[in-house]
């Protein structure tokens, strides 16, 4: 069977996506007509955007077909998703996953994880010529865990992680140049523009759990919280370095004037100020960021070829995962995609 690698996306305010004969038909805002023939089974994406038009019959035939619609508002930021009623119907990998916490593979799959993670933060620094992580030391300190203990590989990571940004953030334009990362509800530019970029990753791991058929909100390194996607979480770690390599190249193109600022209800009786980028460089930013995770790495595919796109990397690491819960594997080590500046 073929891969479907052809997407639907609409991009302009005004457009029409609607079913005619057999064929998906999106028409802009100045009369322009696609026809995508529904029978040839080549489309795997949907985006739709705020602004645009869509006929039920198109999103039955998408729900129908296991087409993933993702639903964004017109700056492009992810906030729903389309899935048909059987989604959930692989029941085994789930069961699997679950006695993944007691069996010992949960424990695994997490120091996975964070070794893979701080692998992956090397190859940035190598790419820069700032000092590494002594990996070996790592390495050893995670080897000798031997239950799951979220609490001390969360400390390794986050000891390591902390040394990672501020060496980085030194590669930033000194007019927008921070020293610590922040993370939820951050009052300045850069982090706030780290974790919009990294909204869209979340999105694409999201959707790639969901195509594996694995829990979202049974994970293995964050912890187990209401309304929280661990898993989606875990699985982030393995790709943030691409996002982080991006931003610093993005970053150069940046200054103050590309910021604006917010008052903002941070509590019942607190306000504060938060910076962001502005409208034009966010519609941008996330085209952009749609652009590259369709960017070709050299990382062999599960069945054929030598080179995949970092989109069908990240969807492939969970099958992979998804095999290993399920005894078909004997491991589990996640592919780390080396970077270059020919990459972008």
């Amino acid at each position: 069977m073929k891969a479907k690698v052809d997407k639907i996306i609409l991009n302009d305010f005004g457009a029409i996506l609607k079913m005619e004969k057999g064929c998906y038909i999106v028409k802009d805002k100045h009369g322009n007509i696609e026809r995508h023939p529904q029978f040839e089974n080549k489309i795997g994406e949907v985006i739709l955007k705020s602004g645009n038009t869509v006929s039920v019959g198109a999103l039955a035939s998408f729900g129908f077909w296991d087409i993933d619609v993702l639903i964004m508002t017109q700056k492009g930021m992810p906030v729903a998703m389309l899935r048909g009623l059987d989604d959930d119907s692989h029941v085994e990998t789930r069961i699997a996953q679950y006695e993944s916490l007691k069996n010992g593979k949960g424990t695994e799959i997490a120091k996975q994880i964070v070794y893979a993670k701080l692998k992956s933060q090397n190859t940035i620094l190598r790419k820069y010529g700032l000092r590494q992580h002594d990996l070996m030391t790592i390495k050893n300190k995670v080897d000798k865990i031997t239950k799951l203990d979220k609490k001390k590989l969360l400390t390794i990571e986050g000891h390591a992680t902390k040394f990672y940004f501020q060496q980085i953030f030194q590669l930033l334009p000194k007019q927008i140049r921070i020293n610590n990362r922040e993370t939820f509800k951050a009052y300045d530019a850069v982090n706030n523009l780290f974790n919009l970029a990294y909204t869209m990753l979340k999105w694409k791991v999201t959707i790639a759990i969901n195509k594996a058929k694995l829990e979202a909100y049974l994970g293995y390194l964050h912890s187990l919280q209401y309304s929280k996607p661990s898993l989606v979480c875990d699985l982030m770690e393995l790709y943030r370095y691409l996002i982080e390599d991006y931003l610093i190249r993005f970053s150069l193109r940046l200054s103050k004037k590309d910021f604006i600022t917010k008052t903002e209800q941070f509590s019942r009786n607190r306000k504060g100020k938060r910076q962001y980028l502005n409208d034009r460089k966010t519609m941008g930013l996330m085209r952009d960021l749609t652009r590259y995770f369709e960017k070709q790495v050299d990382v062999a595919r599960i069945r054929h070829g030598k080179r995949q796109s970092v989109e069908t990397l990240i969807y492939e690491e969970c099958y992979l995962l998804a095999k290993y819960l399920r005894n078909e594997r004997e491991e589990w080590r996640p592919r780390i995609a080396i970077v270059n500046h020919q990459f972008f």
